[in-house]
């Protein structure tokens, strides 16, 4: 592999100074709630599209075509997400971490308040579905620059045996945002059907402004990334053939390992997209009431706020690619009790199911993936690198999950073993990147 700096080394790393385990402790704290305020506003959507907005801005429709609309919208931001992650990473890796965060933190506070104030169809028509589609872009191309920028963040302000920890600290804003928005919505959808319609559903979205003021104010006090510092200063002396837009030198000095990371995010982010909002859609079509569903999601997503880390932490010690195999064989055994507990009818049988989903398998495969991606590319090409392979398998992975989900679902009949087996599939598939993937947990 090509690298612009010296990326591999074997000597033991010093301790951090005092000034570095405080810039340190800002950087995860930031990158945490940076991504999980992220994250709550774009997984707030995902579960607003599984029960609200089919009723609010595709009505008109059958209940089965109205959610199939919703999903596509859905699909839109994770679409716009590569676009996302092409552009902040461009100028993350030109002008640094920090202001790519702070600009992604803006946008994204800025499009869940427009959402809760927009019109729905019954007002304004086919343009509410239209406005929707384009908001929802606007959040992918947001989201695009924030997680590989939060991950970069928490794993160069870590010493080279703590980066896969480091970067996790991030990735765990998914499942915290996840939380979040199930909890706040969940609260407001025990209102009477026809309040939490009405407006309800909106007040989770404004209450962004208050969630992304406070997360801005922390991660304005963060430094910027050492090593995007020292590779800033190296960069001044570097081969010419290194220089020039970092898009052109992943694509022409990194092919094959952003191959391998795009291949690498299947199986976990097709699992992520699942359980966010097709799992809970079908926990509430096989008897399971709203509440219960969310309730019983919520409460898995909780622990998984713990299990991200603690794969990470355990990649550190055994190697990225032996946390994130066993992830790939847990999936294919635990994809079958999983659906079956869910529809079963009991809600603690149903907590399992989501349990075996989030906090096991997802969490082998994704703990890992913020510093397994990133470990990837040198410092200079890093975010755009880590951002392009992410955002990609994500929009592959994860946008069409909940469509790919509902056709399976539809074409075996009401059962899920189309679904399983498809799934089953993609851990093979992602196994077999994990398995080609060098382990660089020494990267510096």
């Amino acid at each position: 592999m090509s690298q612009l700096t010296p990326a591999i080394s074997t000597a033991a790393a010093p301790p951090l100074t005092p000034q570095q385990r405080r810039d340190r402790r800002r950087a995860l704290v930031s990158s945490y709630l940076g991504s999980t305020v992220e994250f709550y506003d774009f997984l707030l959507y995902g579960t607003a599209a599984a029960l609200v907005f089919p009723q609010l801005f595709f009505s008109g429709v059958p209940q089965a075509a109205g959610i199939i609309l919703s999903y596509v919208t859905l699909a839109a931001g994770y679409v716009a997400r590569p676009l996302g992650g092409i552009i902040f990473g461009h100028f993350g890796d030109k002008l640094g971490r920090k202001q790519m965060l702070f600009i992604t933190m803006l946008i994204m506070g800025g499009v869940s308040v427009v959402m809760g104030l927009l019109p729905t169809s019954a007002q304004i028509g086919v343009a509410a579905p239209i406005l929707l589609v384009s908001l929802r872009v606007l959040q992918g191309i947001a989201v695009g620059g924030e997680w590989a920028g939060a991950a970069l963040m928490g794993m160069e302000h870590s010493k080279p045996t703590g980066r896969g920890f480091g970067a996790s600290i991030a990735v765990s804003g998914g499942p915290s945002g996840a939380v979040l928005a199930t909890v706040i919505l969940g609260a407001f959808s025990t209102m009477p059907e026809a309040d939490f319609l009405a407006w309800g559903w909106r007040i989770p979205f404004l209450l962004s402004a208050i969630l992304v003021g406070v997360a801005l104010f922390i991660r304005y006090r963060v430094t910027e990334s050492p090593d995007f510092l020292a590779a800033k200063a190296a960069n001044a002396t570097a081969d010419p053939s290194h220089k020039g837009a970092p898009i052109k030198q992943v694509l022409r000095r990194y092919p094959k390992e952003l191959g391998i990371s795009i291949v690498a995010g299947f199986a976990p982010l097709f699992l992520q997209s699942l359980l966010a909002t097709f799992a809970l859609t079908y926990a509430v079509q096989t008897g399971h009431s709203r509440s219960d569903a969310l309730l019983m999601l919520t409460i898995a997503n909780f622990l998984h706020i713990f299990t991200i880390p603690a794969a990470a932490a355990l990649s550190d010690r055994v190697g990225r690619r032996k946390v994130m195999l066993a992830g790939a064989a847990a999936g294919i055994i635990g994809i079958w009790p999983m659906f079956a507990l869910i529809s079963d009818g009991n809600i603690w049988l149903m907590l399992i199911g989501f349990l075996i989903g989030n906090p096991l398998v997802q969490a082998l495969m994704y703990g890992p993936m913020g510093a397994f991606i990133s470990e990837m590319f040198a410092t200079e090409v890093r975010y755009t690198g880590t951002s392009l392979a992410y955002q990609v398998s994500t929009t592959l992975g994860a946008g069409f999950a909940p469509l790919i989900a509902s056709g399976l679902l539809l074409a075996a009949g009401g059962t899920t073993t189309a679904l399983a087996w498809f799934f089953c599939g993609l851990c093979i598939i992602s196994g077999v990147a994990f398995f080609l993937a060098p382990d660089r947990r020494s990267r510096v």
